[in-house]
């Protein structure tokens, strides 16, 4: 049958025959579709309904990922990767949860992903009339800014009310054409379930990151915990499990090529919509700025941890991130070269603007959005490497360095009246803040945060006349180097410890200052710069919006059809079917890989170093209930046609019948600028099988109880 299915995903892959809608969707767009046409047995009520239960409210938040509920239990299915970090704070070097995985026998034994907070989404609504009435009147686009901050202000204060487990955000759209208000209920006891060892989870580590075929068993199990009375709350052992209004209902049939498939997640940031001024600007600065940094900065931890397991251990997720953003901006470039993206783009817009020409009335209103915009990056190109390197020193030259600086920047805050101050700087804030300050120490290893801080100063040294920081050169005075200041700091110091670190945050710039600490010091010296970076930032950000709206009115003008927002972090829904595809001349892609490509991949050293017990288990051929009857193996993981990005890890996969069939982990590098442009011939989801997930947690975890709390029939 799946030989069958292939030839015929061939030859609807010539014909451009393809059954997928581009666009990550807001919720209350789904009904635009005919979701039978497309092979769905559930309607969009069944998937987003504001009045009554449906699958959205199975849906979380959690961890800069998604995550959903299976069970009544308030048990949650997310990424290995998106647990990652929850693992790397619980592991000590006895107990390395990395390394060995973690299985809570019963509930008892569950512990606390430290630092999780997990959000489900209980309405959404359309406030677009309420905000632009608001900012009819504004005179400049600060003023627009000033008004539209004190407007959201006012929305979200009377969504939350008095409630302390309820958050409200209001996201704009399309830049600012639509303003949507977000309620959701917060959860921060989220403890740890089962999770495999790295050795499944993040099988192929960096080295098959993004890339296709991929055999990794990306999931974990933790649990939502909450008062007696259903609120949210901190950790306490009063706590019970959340039971969820819906949870998803696993999938007990097979998988085949062409099968309809659709997510519900959090997708994080796309730029569909950016203009030639933006493509150039990422191309030829972000990009090969991040590139050489993280490259830089990954080299650097590996070479400070290769003889301790305590520094490889710290640093994980630190540098699993960096990695990940390293190879995801790699794979940017090289499809924009490939393709000629800036090329495409500038066509693109030389039609828009004959277009534009046609008619003097639009020519008018929108004919200058292009060189208006180019204005305000060469504004922002002046400055350019000042602010490169203050970002560094901001969060990428030691913890102790980067915590000095949120520290005396909150001060200041709080040191103003209540409303001079920016947005987000709240009472609540500072209290997330403390809390937030031992998982930042989590990553801590002195020799890297050292030799972090040095590579900081360095680059701050060489920085052109005119781009000077002033706090830096004042350091390097009577010819003291890099590497001497920063022992001088570690000597003279107390901020390398958490508790102490915590202890500073609240007081004033003042008190700050008497402490006489060398971060913070630095800090205060550099403050200024911080204010003139985030001011340019500022600016450009307001001014851009500005006209990026413009552009969006301009393009609902002239194609006059619906278009779907960028991903902003908000829920969205995306879908199409199981599909394989052609990466190059005379290669196809199978949708499909199984246990027997974990095998064939092993090498007996990280990242393709295959447990023992997994190995018995297929030589054994110890998987009845999991094999496919087509694939002959137990299914690992499979290619879709639906559209996500950053974000949508963990989301849920499901079928037409709204049945979770597998968990959503990454893209292919085929098609890595799928941020910037949707690509239905290239563009797949990589996908772990849930009875993958189902097999390695039976099979290998011995942790078949949570198979029967989640109703899985086999």
């Amino acid at each position: 049958m799946k030989k069958l299915l292939l030839l015929l995903s061939i030859l609807f892959y010539q014909t451009g025959i393809l059954t997928a809608q581009e666009g990550m969707w807001l919720l209350n767009q789904i009904n635009m579709f005919d979701l039978k046409e497309y092979g769905f047995q559930i309607s969009a009520d069944d998937i987003y309904d504001p009045e009554k239960p449906s699958l959205f409210n199975a849906i979380i938040q959690l961890g800069g990922g998604t995550a959903s509920f299976v069970s009544p239990e308030g048990l949650i299915l997310t990424n290995h990767h998106v647990a990652y970090t929850a693992l790397q704070r619980a592991s000590t070097s006895e107990n390395n949860y990395l390394a060995n995985g973690f299985l809570a026998n019963n509930k008892s034994e569950e512990i606390q992903a430290p630092g999780y907070v997990a959000r489900i989404l209980l309405k959404m609504k359309d406030v677009t009339n309420d905000i632009h009435s608001y900012l009819k009147d504004a005179k400049d686009p600060m003023d627009r800014q000033t008004k539209l901050q004190e407007k959201i202000k006012a929305i979200t204060d009377e969504a939350k009310g008095n409630l302390t487990d309820i958050q409200a955000n209001v996201s704009e759209m399309y830049n600012g054409r639509e303003y949507y208000l977000f309620v959701y209920k917060t959860f921060k006891d989220v403890r740890l379930v089962y999770a495999p060892p790295e050795s499944i989870g993040k099988f192929g580590g960096e080295i098959d990151n993004w890339m296709w075929p991929r055999h990794t068993g990306d999931f974990s199990f933790l649990r939502i915990y909450a008062a007696p009375n259903g609120e949210g709350r901190e950790y306490n052992t009063d706590n019970i499990p959340y039971k969820p209004k819906v949870w998803l209902k696993l999938s007990n049939s097979d998988l085949d090529e062409g099968d309809i498939t659709f997510i519900l997640g959090f997708p994080g940031f796309t730029t569909r919509y950016r203009s030639s001024n933006s493509v150039r600007w990422n191309l030829y600065e972000n990009y090969p700025f991040t590139i050489k940094n993280f490259r830089e900065i990954i080299d650097l931890m590996d070479e400070l941890t290769k003889n301790s397991e305590e520094g490889q251990l710290k640093v994980a997720a630190f540098k699993s991130g960096l990695a990940n953003t390293l190879k995801n901006s790699e794979g940017k470039v090289e499809g924009m070269i490939k393709i000629n993206y800036l090329q495409k783009k500038l066509d693109f817009e030389k039609k828009f603007l004959d277009w534009l020409a046609e008619n003097p009335d639009l020519k008018a209103k929108y004919g200058s959005v292009f060189s208006d915009e180019k204005k305000l990056y060469d504004e922002l190109q002046k400055n350019k490497q000042k602010d490169n390197v203050l970002g560094i020193l901001g969060g990428l030259a030691g913890t102790p360095l980067s915590l000095a600086i949120q520290i005396y920047n909150s001060a200041k805050e709080f040191d103003k009246p209540e409303s001079e101050r920016q947005s987000g700087f709240t009472p609540e804030a500072l209290e997330n803040f403390k809390r937030q300050v031992s998982f930042q120490y989590a990553n801590y290893f002195m020799p890297v945060d050292k030799a972090l801080m040095v590579r900081g100063l360095k680059m701050a040294s060489m920085l052109p006349e005119g781009q000077k920081l002033n706090g830096i050169s004042n350091l390097m005075i009577g010819g003291k180097t890099p590497e001497e200041i920063v022992e001088e700091f570690w000597k003279t110091s107390k901020l390398t410890d958490p508790e102490y670190a915590k202890s500073l945050i609240g007081l004033s710039v003042k008190e700050l200052e008497a402490l006489n600490d060398p971060f913070i010091k630095l800090a205060a010296a550099l403050s200024e710069d911080f204010d003139d970076s985030q001011n340019r930032g500022q600016n450009f950000n307001v001014s851009v919006t500005q006209i990026r709206k413009l552009y969006i009115d301009a393009l609902y003008e002239w194609k006059g059809s619906k278009l779907y927002p960028d991903a902003n972090g908000t829920m969205r829904f995306t879908f199409g079917p199981v599909r394989g595809y052609n990466p190059a001349d005379a290669v196809w892609y199978y949708p499909f890989t199984t246990l027997r490509g974990v095998i064939e991949k092993e090498k007996n050293q990280d990242p393709f170093d295959v447990p023992d017990k997994l190995v018995d288990l297929y030589e054994n051929k110890n998987w009845e209930g999991y094999v496919d009857p087509d694939l002959e193996q137990v299914p690992v993981a499979f290619t879709h046609m639906c559209d996500i990005t950053g974000g949508n890890s963990g989301s849920p996969v499901m079928n037409g019948k709204g049945e979770l069939i597998g968990l959503a982990f990454d893209g292919n590098y085929e098609a890595m600028i799928s941020d910037w442009q949707y690509d239905a011939e290239l563009q797949r989801t990589i996908s772990v099988d849930v009875r993958y997930i189902l097999f390695v947690t039976e099979k290998f975890g011995n942790a078949g109880y949570l198979l029967k709390e989640m109703g899985a029939v086999k």
